[in-house]
């Protein structure tokens, strides 16, 4: 399996169908398979030999599929760049890698006098956006068009396909190694859940930087799909798109959904008739933003995946049928689902022995899917990959049918009074109150019970609630000792690039100075 292979098997079979439209811009597959070959060319001239890496500093773009498809063809890797990161980050991340390209457009120029300066292997910089090149650097469009196209490399199977980089929420990222074979099986599988049907439009929505988008967007390349694309996500832009280019399937982290479904955009009429499926995961989504969801878009199936970036992204699916209101009463809606094709999951103790059904473990998975490691880290890939499972650090039980239900990242998990308090359930508890637009919830010190579980609320636009009217709201539906001891109301969330709560950065405030951040 490799990574370009739905891209020949496209332009073999409907070389005249639209492959991307992009703001006023859209190609065939004949035409975007050239400029891939040439793009894989160019790349090739600037010094790019096999393995080596190639990254890119860009918001979503037709020009972001001309450079995930051409790096591999071209036979490099992939080292797409996270947007939301500081410079000290992304220059990390460039230099961990050993980047030799680095392609920007025009909203990160502002950083590229510092990449050149100290990034240690970078030889070339391309300008990726619209309008002329910058002094010093290399003019995308005219490279392509004095660039002739070259074969592809058909790097292939183990060999590495990107390197990446996860989170930064502690320390400096980690790089995660996946290989073609990596990719293609949790495209596969995807396929086979349903995500991507032949003759579709894909939305990426999401930021294209992040496995999750590249990750779903891998069925419809299998497909031969057409690819739509906004640039960055915002309610008003995915709902016209959805409705001008048809499209049949997008992903969006809970965080888009609502904000979605909440926008005044939603009430206006729409022709959302072609509109078949999101695939919703990356962070729990509340009950309540699930059901005004579905309600708002009753001809959309909702698919929940739940993975990470180790395992390209999937681990398992909670198909349509469980979201429906017959099934319901099955009790399955909040379950992250079960082990998809390719995969097993088990949820074990400390010591890698499985735990008894409905008993909270660490979830770990074995699988085709699964990296081949962290870059540069082999301490971190022991840890992580034992005999070989991927132990994710996520706590969750499995119920006898062996839908696994997600209770928190381990390391989130609270402990007040003796008690263990998941984060995602009082999270859920929270949001089902009408005032609320968004929250989180983490531990803080506490003299009396070690941690006490703590709030952090976002009310919605005119509307009021008070702390003890929340808390009074939890206490109806969640045991007293899960329910918030404090609460503090914000304007927003601090996001991740990927629409992910950075809790680290809640918990600063609470436990600077001390050695410990856990009680």
């Amino acid at each position: 399996m490799y990574f370009t292979q739905g891209l020949h098997r496209a332009v073999q079979q409907h070389p005249d169908r639209i492959a991307v439209r992009f703001g006023d811009r859209q190609r065939t597959f004949r035409d975007f398979t050239d400029r891939v070959a040439r793009l894989a060319g160019t790349l090739q001239k600037l010094g790019m030999q096999a393995g080596d890496r190639v990254a890119m500093l860009s918001l979503n773009s037709d020009r972001y599929l001309e450079y995930q498809m051409a790096v591999p063809w071209g036979g490099g890797v992939l080292n797409p760049c996270n947007i939301r990161w500081s410079a000290a980050e992304i220059l990390y991340s460039l230099n961990d890698s050993g980047s030799i390209i680095l392609l920007v457009d025009s909203t990160f120029m502002p950083l590229v006098e510092q990449f050149r300066r100290d990034a240690t292997t970078l030889r070339a910089v391309v300008y990726c956006g619209d309008g002329d090149a910058p002094a010093g650097m290399l003019p995308y469009e005219d490279l392509l068009h004095g660039a002739p196209p070259v074969p592809d490399a058909v790097r292939r199977g183990e060999d590495l396909a990107g390197i990446f980089y996860t989170g930064g929420t502690t320390g400096f990222p980690k790089g995660v190694m996946l290989s073609h074979t990596n990719l293609c099986s949790s495209g596969l599988a995807l396929r086979s859940e349903g995500l991507a049907t032949p003759g579709g439009t894909y939305l990426h929505a999401a930021p294209m930087f992040h496995l999750a988008d590249i990750g779903i967007s891998m069925p419809h390349w299998i497909e031969g799909n057409t690819h739509s694309i906004i640039p960055l996500f915002n309610p008003e832009a995915a709902l016209d798109a959805l409705e001008r280019d048809r499209v049949t399937h997008t992903l969006l982290v809970p965080t888009m959904i609502q904000m979605l479904v909440d926008h005044p955009a939603m009430k206006k009429p729409r022709d959302l008739a072609a509109f078949k499926g999101i695939a919703y995961g990356a962070s729990p989504i509340s009950e309540a933003v699930i059901e005004r969801a579905m309600a708002a878009l009753p001809g959309v199936d909702f698919t929940q995946a739940y993975g990470m970036t180790e395992l390209s992204p999937l681990a398992t699916i909670n198909p349509p049928w469980y979201h429906k209101p017959e099934a319901r009463k099955l009790g399955k809606l909040r379950s992250a689902g079960r082990a998809s094709h390719c995969t097993e999951v088990r949820i074990v103790d400390p010591s890698g022995e499985e735990v008894p059904r409905g008993t909270v473990g660490e979830v770990i998975v074995r699988g085709p899917n699964v990296m081949q490691g962290y870059w540069n880290k082999p301490d971190l890939t022991a840890a992580a990959l034992r005999d070989g499972w991927m132990h994710t650090g996520d706590g969750a039980w499995m119920d006898e049918d062996g839908f696994i239900f997600v209770a928190d990242r381990l390391k989130d998990m609270i402990i007040t009074g003796g008690e263990n308090v998941y984060s995602a359930e009082v999270e859920n508890a929270i949001a089902q109150h009408s005032a609320v637009a968004a929250c989180a919830v983490i531990g803080i010190p506490s003299e009396e019970w070690g941690e006490a579980v703590h709030a952090v609320v976002v009310r919605k636009p005119q509307q009021e609630v008070e702390r003890e009217a929340l808390i009074a709201h939890c206490k109806a539906l969640i045991a007293g000792y899960k329910c918030p001891r404090s609460v503090a109301f914000v304007d927003a969330l601090p996001l991740s690039g990927t629409g992910k709560v950075l809790k680290t950065r809640l918990r600063e405030p609470y436990w600077q100075g001390r050695e410990r951040a856990v009680a």
